[in-house]
């Protein structure tokens, strides 16, 4: 079960904060011993503000009231650093509470509102610091896609955009199993699917689990046997099911889906009946991609003319 645990692959791009629901996971289901997840939980508070938590799982861990003096101390530090923020954002918090301050921004004028808040309050960064911040909204987004009813869906839209697919890619490749399980799942993304296993090709020597060597058995290698056993893998390690519990698992998802399914239980496979594509959701997707390659077209342009502008 631990071999394909992105734990601790993910949380170096998460708030300390958000890394609890994942520690809280694997506690529930028993990866790890649970001394070993308390003390995960206390190394993990240590720097951060929530000093009473990390005192509460202390005396829970060692069965003790008392407190190490470091804990004591780190509280008055806290409260007193928690002071000085609020005094230090009290800038920018008064703008985004007032607004009239919204007058000083131009509509459809994006470089120049970047510009006038970089200069006011030094809100943004570098290139490189833009991509990490990219990389860390689509870790946190995966507590909301992953407990939407329209998920799938939205974490195809943000994920598969040029910059953020760039920067998965570059520094975050264990991101693909989510975008390649949201794939799975859904097909009103089928357009954009083709170029996503583009990218899986691309990345399997830098990084792949059995769920996107699942699809490269399928779409690249045209390895059916080879995907064959990576399902059974997902099915049994990943969701640490036998074969029959796999089985009920698939028939309730199948059932849950409204998918055009049935299930041969002599071969052991599923029959996926064909459904005729709807002709409005074509329409949309297609629509969506062109009107985000025209915009990002019109960016560029309006970038280069601000160049030749300023020579």
């Amino acid at each position: 079960m631990a071999t394909y645990d992105l734990t601790q692959r993910i949380a170096p791009n998460l708030d300390r904060h958000l890394v609890f629901p994942l520690l809280e996971f694997l506690q529930e289901r028993q990866m790890y011993p649970d001394e070993q997840i308390l003390k995960s939980k206390i190394e993990l508070l240590n720097k951060t503000n929530m000093v009473d938590y990390a005192m509460d799982i202390h005396k829970s861990l060692y069965h003790t009231e008392d407190v190490p003096q470091d804990m004591v101390e780190r509280r008055v530090e806290v409260v007193a650093r928690l002071k000085a923020l609020e005094e230090r954002a009290a800038p920018i918090v008064s703008f985004l509470q007032n607004p009239n301050s919204f007058q000083d921004l131009r509509a459809n004028d994006q470089h120049y509102n970047l510009q006038m808040l970089n200069d006011r309050y030094q809100s943004f960064t570098s290139p490189l610091n833009q991509m990490q911040s990219r990389i860390w909204l689509m870790h946190w987004s995966l507590f909301i896609f992953f407990n939407h009813d329209n998920g799938r869906t939205l974490i195809i839209d943000l994920f598969n955009q040029d910059k953020y697919l760039n920067a998965i890619q570059t520094n975050a490749p264990h991101l693909l199993r989510y975008l390649a399980t949201a794939f799975i799942v859904n097909k009103r993304r089928r357009p954009q699917f083709k170029d996503f296993i583009k990218v899986i090709q691309q990345e399997q020597n830098s990084y792949k689990d059995p769920i996107t060597e699942f699809l490269a058995c399928v779409y690249v290698n045209y390895d059916f046997d080879g995907a064959q056993k990576k399902m059974k893998e997902v099915l049994a390690e990943k969701l640490n099911l036998n074969y029959e519990e796999a089985q009920r698992w698939i028939v309730n998802l199948i059932r849950n889906s409204k998918l055009d399914a049935k299930i041969d239980a002599k071969s052991g496979t599923v029959i996926m009946e064909p459904t005729q594509p709807n002709v409005y959701e074509q329409l949309i997707d297609h629509t969506k991609g062109l009107s985000g390659r025209t915009y990002k077209l019109v960016g560029q342009l309006l970038e280069h003319a601000q160049t030749q502008a300023a020579r």
